[in-house]
């Protein structure tokens, strides 16, 4: 009797789930972030940090967080609208999934819930979640034919909310268009002239899959020609430093061997302590001004490895 009124009095109460992730799910999704964060949960990443990610190569994130345990975070094989260019930025996840009637209804029936049925046509609604520096990332399953997921209509709708850009399992329509969107950028999977139809949105900031990759609300993305990888926001800070610090080691050993002051097997391999200790001192003549990172984060990170 306990248990079924138990039972009872938690489907009484239980909040109904909507189209949107509660700001309290996302909050849950990223505990481990203890910083500043928006009004829809997400961790709120600062700019700066977004600004200096764009020089990481992606090599060295995908390592940095194999070693974190984080083996499901790249994918790769992308169509990319600017290939020339690095974008970084805080996700907004979509799900989207064959058309289902019954599912689609009730879909409609919560955007209404949300006042989302004033917004336009449901492919739209994430981009209503939109602020600057988010990056729009959708799971389209991978479909190109009747699963473009933005034309050029959308896409100057995406840039103006969010100054950035998307990253889509799914295709996209009027290239055309897109290219001639100054400052905006897309990695998709095809481009196809057909619309999107069979095809529903089914959420928004949940968690979804992004080929190999496993995305969460308030990630932090980097893409550039040589693919994705999607970090966890509260290793965002560690990872960006502990990569400007390996290419600080590389700058270093390249100007020792080209001054033949070790050899190309003294580099390559684990340094001697005489050579970190010719690293130290020369990071203290470095200059300030071409430093990625402040002199103190740097003095800060060399302190704590010798702890």
């Amino acid at each position: 009797m306990v248990l079924g009124l138990s039972c009872f009095l938690a489907f009484f109460y239980a909040k109904p789930q909507g189209v949107t992730a509660s700001p309290e799910y996302i909050m849950e999704l990223t505990s481990n972030w203890t910083g500043e964060r928006f009004e829809d949960g997400r961790p709120k990443v600062s700019d700066a940090l977004l600004q200096r990610m764009k020089n990481i190569q992606i090599e060295e994130a995908w390592g940095f967080l194999r070693r974190k345990g984080y083996n499901n975070q790249y994918e790769g094989e992308w169509e990319i609208i600017h290939p020339e260019r690095a974008m970084t930025g805080r996700v907004v996840t979509a799900q989207y999934m064959p058309l289902r009637p019954d599912y689609q209804q009730l879909v409609k029936l919560k955007g209404a819930q949300e006042k989302r049925d004033t917004i336009g046509g449901s492919n739209s609604w994430p981009i209503q979640q939109l602020v600057p520096g988010d990056v729009y990332v959708a799971d389209g399953y991978g479909r190109i034919i009747d699963g473009t997921l933005i034309g050029s209509n959308l896409g100057n709708a995406i840039y103006t909310n969010s100054k950035n850009g998307v990253i889509f399992d799914g295709g996209v329509r009027d290239v055309a268009g897109l290219l001639d969107i100054e400052g905006f950028n897309g990695w998709h999977k095809g481009a196809d002239p057909s619309y999107l139809q069979e095809e529903m949105l089914t959420s928004i900031n949940m968690p979804i899959r992004i080929g190999r990759a496993t995305v969460l609300p308030g990630d932090v993305v980097l893409a550039n020609r040589h693919g994705t990888v999607f970090i966890p926001s509260h290793l965002a800070s560690e990872l960006v430093l502990s990569s400007e610090i390996v290419g600080l080691r590389d700058l270093f050993g390249f100007q020792r061997l080209r001054e033949k002051k070790y050899t190309a097997g003294q580099i390559d391999t684990k340094w001697t302590e005489e050579i970190n200790t010719d690293f130290e001192n020369w990071l203290k003549e470095y200059p300030d001004s071409k430093l990625p990172m402040s002199r103190k984060e740097l003095n800060d990170y060399m302190a704590s490895k010798k702890q």
